[in-house]
Formats: C-alpha cells, structure tokens, sequence
C-alpha cells in the first residue's frame, strides 16, 4: 500500500506565519500551545485588550487540532448515564448543556470571523455493533430526552441503509446538531482572528520552563522557551496530548494516546452517496472504535485508535494497514478504493476521561477533551480566557476534582498503554 505520510488536510491550507524576531520581553498573558484552546483563549483575551503572545512548540496548528477527523459532536466521551452516577443529575445537565454550546461556539466563530472551513450541521450517526449496544442507544436516549430536553433519533437495523451502506451493523443513533468541519483551515483561521484581534503568535517556542517571578512590584511567570525569554502576568496551558515536563502538575494528570486516520482517493459521487446517504459523522459503539466520514471531495476519511502509543513512523505505517482492514470491513465497497494519506496524531486523556479547565498552580488551563476536542476545546479556551478577564465564570468543568494516577504511578510517560489496548479490545470482546 502506498500513499502519503502526511496529514490530508495540510494540503488543504495556508497556514498563518508566526512572527520573526525576538519574542516581547512582557505580556500580560502567555499562551502556550497555538491548538483550538489557545488560538480561541488567545482571540477572547486580545479582544478583550489583553497583549498576548502564543507559544507554539512547532508550526502554528501544528498537534491534534489539525490532525483529528474534524467532527464537531455533542456530548462527551463519558455517556450521560456515567456522568450522572458520578456528578449527579444537575451538574451533568450543566456539562451536557456545555457540550452543545461548544458547538454554538464553533459555528459562531465561523460565522463572525468567515472562515472558510467547510462548516456544516450534516449531524452524527453513533452505529451499534452489538444488539446489545442498540438496546444502551435506546436508554440512552430516552435519559437524555427526558433528564437533559436533548432529542437523539433512533435507527432501527431495518432502516439503516437511510443512513449508512453498510450492513454489519444492529441499528443506530442520529444526533442532527452535530457537525463537520476541515480542523486545518479552522484552526487556521482561528490563528488569524487571533492576530486580527491583536494577539502575537511565535512557532518554533518550545516553553522549557515556568517559573514563578515578579517584575515592577507585580506577580507573574518567567518562561524560558527555544526562542528566548519572556514575562507574563498570566499564564494560559492549551497543550493537550502534547503537554511536556514544563507544566509537571498537568503532565501527571494527562495522558497522551495516539489516533490514526486513513483517506482514500476522492471517491465517485454515487459511490460516495451510497456510503454515507446523509454525509454524517460517524462512529461506532466500540472501545477501540472506528470513526469515519467523507470530505468536502467525496475521500473517505476512516480513523481509530489502531495504535495506543503516540504517532511515529513506526506507529503510523502499522496503523494505516490496520484500519484499511478495517476500513473495508465497514464498506467492502472500497477494497480496490486506493488509500492516499496516512497520519497520526495525540488526543489528550485525563484518568477520569473527563475535559478539565481551570486554575492549577496559579496558571489557567483547558485540556482532557478526549476526542471531543474541536468543539469544547474552542468552547473551554474562550471560557477561561473570560474568567481570566473577570467575566463570571459558567465553566462545569472547574468544578470537578481533576484526579492523578493511582498511587501515583504515572509521571508523563504513558507505560501503561499496551495494557490498556489489550483490556479495552477485551471489553468490546465481551460487551
């Protein structure tokens, strides 16, 4: 199999430049990490009159904000049924409400800054892969029908072929507010509302250290990062999967999974239609599970976790075999279909799998999306970056303990992975 190394959707988009030169000696607020979280923290304080600089380890976009599927989904990666036996009923509301508003958030944005990233309200189709799973959709639906006034569609095995052209499945679940975007052009174009608004974004700023200093009288940090040395008053964390040693108290809460994706060549438009008759965001009800949709030119987009650990060649070439198979598996239509681009990114979990965003050793943060990310972590950012500004805060997510590992067996470096593919691919054995 032959096809590029690449991120499909980089080639897609011009990406906004970083500034040359020296970085400001001061700010009022370092951002660090230039994905949806800080461009969209970074856009709300600049517009609120705050001097920001963005600190971009690589190119600006460079992570997970420009590598993921571009579904931009209600809901969590926690069911409501979890979180309501963890949080209980009236936070869970506030914490699903969030997750529509995220979505809200997005489209307003698009809509404001014009960004032309191929935003589209084509919703999402969760497909069973077990009878068993239809009959938890079914639950499902009927608490958050009545408990959060949220109405999902079910889709029963005799009329799924509406939805999607492939039979394996036993039924599904429609959800017509979610949407579609390209992550490339909209984190993009986030990056030049951010430097529209006034903010200062810097690529090639790997932030080493933080520490805490004050300067004229007044508390603030000193980072140190690959391009020199800068003050801030505050500091802003949108690092995510790729969250490093200079924010310990967050690498020791986050742990770094890799997501794979596979596309095809542009496909023919019936063929395309016949796949995905509605053009949903689709996903599957697994743990190790498929996601996979068609792009604005009719590729077939099919992603998972293929492979636990973070992306590298090694990694990537693996995984691109494994969701081929997989891929024709879903839709033996596109056995002779030619795969063109393979890529690999990191998502961000927390140990709870829930998002989490606040205040942590005097610095503001937003992480832990979990693959919702898209749309809470534009939602989050700005969320923050209000609070940081004095707006008060509406933010569910600060009230909820954000827990380490047990026994505090964890240090950033996720050895515990390949244990945890093996348990998860044991649940989706006998669940």
């Amino acid at each position: 199999m032959t096809y590029k190394e690449r991120v499909f959707w980089w080639d897609t988009v011009i990406m906004p430049e970083g500034e040359a030169g020296p970085l400001p000696e001061k700010v009022d607020v370092a951002v660090i990490g230039s994905g949806f979280s800080g461009l969209s923290a970074a856009r709300t304080l600049a517009r609120r009159g705050a001097q920001v600089a963005v600190l971009e380890a690589e190119s600006l976009g460079w992570g997970a904000s420009s590598r993921n599927g571009g579904m931009v989904l209600t809901g969590m990666k926690l069911g409501v049924g979890k979180l309501v036996g963890r949080y209980g009923l009236e936070a869970a509301r506030r914490m699903y409400a969030a997750s529509l508003a995220s979505i809200e958030c997005v489209e307003q944005i698009v809509r404001e800054e014009q960004i032309a990233c191929d935003f589209a309200r084509t919703g999402h189709l969760e497909v069973a892969c077990k009878p068993g799973h239809f009959a938890a959709f079914r639950r499902s639906a009927e608490v958050i029908a009545r408990d959060f006034n949220h109405h999902l569609r079910l889709v029963p095995r005799s009329e799924l072929g509406s939805e999607i052209g492939s039979r394996i499945y036993h039924g599904g679940l429609v959800d017509e507010v979610s949407a579609g975007l390209n992550p490339a052009r909209y984190v993009a174009g986030l990056g030049r509302a951010a430097q529209q608004a006034g903010a200062r974004l810097f690529s090639q700023a790997r932030v080493t250290s933080i520490e805490p200093a004050s300067r004229n009288g007044n508390g603030g940090f000193q980072l140190t990062t690959a391009r020199g040395r800068l003050w801030a008053r505050d500091v802003f964390i949108g690092t995510s999967g790729y969250t490093g040693a200079a924010t310990p108290a967050l690498h020791k809460r986050i742990i770094p999974i890799g997501s794979f994706i596979i596309a095809t060549e542009p496909l023919p438009e019936a063929l395309a239609r016949e796949l995905s008759p509605q053009n949903r965001m689709i996903f599957d009800s697994k743990n190790y599970l498929h996601y996979y949709r068609l792009t604005s030119n009719n590729r077939m987009l099919f992603g998972g976790r293929a492979a636990f650990f973070p992306e590298t060649e090694k990694t990537t070439r693996r995984s691109a075999e494994i969701l081929r198979r997989g891929m024709v598996g879903v839709y033996p239509q596109l056995r002779q279909a030619k795969v063109e681009y393979a890529w690999g990114g990191t998502l961000d979990f927390a140990f709870d799998i829930m998002p989490h965003a606040g205040k942590m050793d005097g610095m503001y943060y937003a992480v832990g999306y979990a693959g919702h990310g898209v749309a809470m972590a534009t939602y989050l950012g700005s969320l923050v970056a209000q609070a940081m500004c004095g707006v008060q805060d509406q933010n569910p997510f600060a009230e909820i303990a954000f827990p380490g590992a047990p026994l505090g067996l964890y240090n950033g470096k996720p050895w515990f992975l390949p244990f945890a593919g093996m348990w998860y691919k044991f649940l989706d054995m006998v669940g």
